[in-house]
């Protein structure tokens, strides 16, 4: 009897067989690997800011970012991503990034919209960094990113609270309701961790509640690595950043995706739709101190729902 290989766990392959692209998920596998090629290097060394998903000591899930100027990003081997920056201690993932921890990881280039996922082990380098061991690389497609040149901002201080809380504030559901892009990060059933990115036109993403948030799946590559999380292990953290200010609004709950074709009505390229229950939200200032010009968006956002 043969045995067929596939780099899918089962809460991927069920959300696949769900998707109805079993086959394509299949081909677009061939693309995940357990090292660096060597143009993914270079990329790295390019790269201002860096996308981490973890689970915190309390076992929710969080996304922060991290940034630096180029070359804070570097890759020691084909196999190993260097990382020469640590959250601050305000940060919900300060603590479990002072130690080794699963991490999901995504180096954006919003300006060549290209980005490059790597989830593996993070240990802390004793330099004030990080040293990540990979264990998944994938380089993404550029589809819903949307085109943004980096910034370096002379005046940025060191990060601080602005508010935190269980729930989001009006102001911070309609911050919710303006964002383009979000980052998604979610845990497998070994205890990884994955991050993703999702984009769109403002409005794709909606909060319908103070403890709840709402987005369409729209077609990507087939791999259904954050929804096949979900599909075993509904914790999940958002990562919304302020690309005019430099501030971010990190989000951890739970989530699940409707799959019903009732769910997407009326959603323009709606494939299905994810529901997050929040239960803890920080507004971050001064997070990162870069900012970014205004969006050139993608081609391929669809339309908003009226």
């Amino acid at each position: 009897m043969t045995t067929v290989h596939t780099p899918y766990h089962p809460g991927e392959l069920a959300a696949q067989t769900l998707a109805g692209l079993r086959d394509r998920a299949d081909h677009s596998g061939r693309s995940i690997r357990s090292t660096i090629p060597p143009v993914a290097g270079r990329f790295l060394t390019e790269r201002r800011m860096l996308v981490v998903g973890a689970a915190a000591p309390d076992g929710r899930v969080w996304t922060t970012q991290l940034a630096g100027a180029p070359g804070f990003l570097q890759a020691a081997d084909e196999r190993t991503m260097t990382v020469a920056a640590l959250p601050s201690g305000h940060d919900p993932l300060a603590a479990v990034l002072a130690g080794p921890a699963q991490v999901g990881t995504i180096a954006l280039d919003p300006a060549g919209r290209r980005r490059m996922r790597l989830n593996g082990r993070s240990a802390p380098d004793r330099r004030g960094g990080l040293v990540i061991t990979a264990e998944q690389v994938v380089a993404n497609c550029p589809k819903y990113i949307q085109r943004r040149t980096p910034m370096d901002r002379p005046d940025a201080g060191a990060p601080r609270v602005v508010a935190a809380g269980q729930a989001l504030s009006t102001v911070q559901q309609l911050t919710a309701a303006t964002v383009d892009t979000f980052f998604v990060a979610t845990v497998g059933p070994d205890g990884s961790v994955d991050a993703s990115h999702r984009g769109g036109f403002p409005g794709f993403l909606r909060a319908t509640a103070p403890d709840r948030l709402c987005w369409p799946e729209y077609p990507g590559n087939s791999m259904f690595m954050t929804l096949g999380n979900l599909e075993l292990d509904p914790r999940t953290g958002l990562l919304l950043p302020d690309w005019e200010t430099g501030g971010a609004l990190l989000v951890t709950g739970e989530a699940r995706t409707d799959w019903s074709a009732e769910a997407r009505a009326g959603i323009p390229g709606a494939q299905r739709m994810v529901e997050l229950t929040v239960t803890g939200v920080l507004e971050l200032a001064d997070a990162t101190p870069l900012t970014w010009t205004d969006p050139e968006y993608s081609p391929a956002n669809p339309p908003t729902a009226e």
